[in-house]
């Protein structure tokens, strides 16, 4: 499995503080979109998002977003070493996702740009 790059997850109380802060430190705009009740920016390697606390709870628990070639390349390899795939593979605005639960107890959303057509 090729690991393109890493995007920390931030949840964040105030969006628009947070954003102007990390386009400010990244040089970079935000990429906005929502996804179930929680409005999200991508900013650099940062993705901020802000909603109900309750989708926030389970975000939470992820530890961070991990950028792969392929994310069903990423999911035979995962399950191959004995991590166990909790949610996808399924499409998303960003690309495909899957979340895994590692045998170490620690969650990473593992995310492809490979758009369904």
């Amino acid at each position: 499995m090729e690991i393109l790059g890493t995007t920390l997850r931030i949840c964040v109380d105030d969006l628009e503080a947070s954003v102007a802060f990390y386009e400010g430190l990244t040089g970079t705009p935000a990429l906005r979109f929502e996804r179930g009740g929680v409005s999200v920016a991508a900013i650099g390697c940062f993705l901020l998002m802000s909603g109900p606390e309750t989708e926030l709870e389970v975000l939470r628990k992820v530890s961070a977003t991990i950028a792969v070639k392929d994310v069903d390349e990423a999911h035979a390899a995962l399950t191959r070493v004995g991590a166990k795939v909790v949610a996808g593979p399924v499409p998303t605005p960003a690309g495909r996702n899957l979340i895994a639960l590692h045998p170490d107890g620690s969650v990473f959303e593992y995310v492809d740009r490979n758009l369904p057509a």
